[in-house]
């Protein structure tokens, strides 16, 4: 692969289009998901792992994402909130280079939480935090039953966008479209601008930029035909022929919403050992039984007139297990004459040999 494929945007690229095909596999209903919070909070669970499960996590996110999430910040004239908390149980002992490390992520936070003791508390803790970072769109992102007694931790990072196009689209020009959707055409509010536009239209697909404030954009990305796969070089190419074009601009007002949970798509690009008993979490405690049981993720994004309205929230839940399964116990009565033997473990010398014939 060449230097420029391994750039910190083509990782990034191709970890949200690979995530994407199978998070969103029906194309026939809608779908919403952050890449930047779900690449934030799985960066965060590659702090926290080491050998395999971290080699994993860094083949699916690439080498740059980290720095890639810090130069995709929006400026001042978008609000933008993030937040990358670590929830811990105060009985798991948590190493200090996860700590020193966690510290330069933005808006990081290390709280306890009562897994243990009240683990629906918990969860209602991290929930009510969510949503004060979320501004209330994602005020349940872990659903009732999801937080149990043997959780012990959790890496959860929240976002909020909101920002306004830099030129808005006159309310008056909003009305009843048809729009074309698996089901047959129904009207949906549809709003009109007329003005230049990056625009491009190549292998099969059209692109419009509408810029907006604080260095953001949306790229609406429409088929020819049916909607498809999408890989990365037609992406690529696509967006690399964007230019300025007078348009009339029909653009669909919107509000999706989804709430997913990402295991089973994860296992599907190689992210497996993560979730095993014998995963490596050594690099947040060095407790051998933690393990991520599930990784939770919810996201809302509004489009009006005016601009964009987004949130964001994902959940690395952690669990202790047991090595050893339950096995009924073998009773031994020492009930009648018995030999004692004393010795040192190491080298076999014999300390004490007793026979033990009336202990009374």
């Amino acid at each position: 692969m060449s230097p420029a494929l391994r750039s910190p945007v083509s990782e990034h690229l191709a970890f949200t289009l690979a995530l994407h095909d199978v998070v969103a596999a029906d194309r026939r209903e809608n779908a919403c998901w952050s890449p930047y919070s779900v690449a934030s909070a799985l960066g965060l669970a590659a702090l926290a792992a080491k050998g395999k499960t971290r080699d994993e996590l860094t083949a699916l996110l690439g080498e740059g994402n980290r720095a890639l999430l810090d130069a995709g910040r929006p400026d001042d004239e978008a609000e933008f909130a993030v937040a990358n908390t670590l929830w811990a149980s105060d009985e798991l002992e948590i190493n200090p280079e996860f700590a020193d490390a966690l510290a330069g992520w933005p808006g990081a936070k290390a709280r306890s939480a009562p897994f243990v003791e009240n683990p629906d508390g918990a969860r209602k803790l991290i929930n009510a935090d969510v949503a004060e970072t979320t501004k209330d769109l994602i005020p349940e992102l872990l659903a009732p039953g999801s937080v149990g007694q043997d959780t012990v931790a959790a890496l959860v990072n929240a976002l909020y966008l909101k920002t306004a196009w830099l030129g808005t689209f006159p309310e008056e020009a909003t009305a009843p479209l048809p729009f074309t959707t698996p089901g047959g055409a129904v009207d949906v509010p549809t709003m009109r601008r007329e003005a230049k536009f990056r625009y491009a239209a190549r292998d099969g697909w059209q692109a419009v930029s509408l810029p907006a404030r604080g260095g953001v954009e949306a790229l609406v990305l429409l088929p020819d035909g049916d909607l498809g796969p999408l890989d990365q070089a037609t992406f690529t190419a696509l967006t690399g022929a964007l230019d300025f074009r007078r348009l009339e601009l029909f653009l669909p007002k919107s509000k999706l919403s989804t709430n997913v949970t990402l295991k089973d798509a994860l296992a599907q690009l190689g992210v497996r050992s993560l979730f095993e008993r014998d995963g490596d979490l050594t690099g947040l405690s060095a407790d051998p039984r933690l393990f991520v049981d599930e990784v939770v993720h919810e996201a809302v994004l509004r489009i009006d007139e005016d601009g964009l309205e987004g949130a964001a929230a994902t959940a690395v839940m952690m669990r202790l297990t047991s090595f050893e399964e339950y096995v009924e116990p073998l009773t031994v009565r020492v009930d009648r004459p018995h030999l004692v033997l004393v010795r040192h473990a190491g080298t076999g010398a014999v300390h004490f040999l007793a026979q033990v014939v009336d202990p009374s």
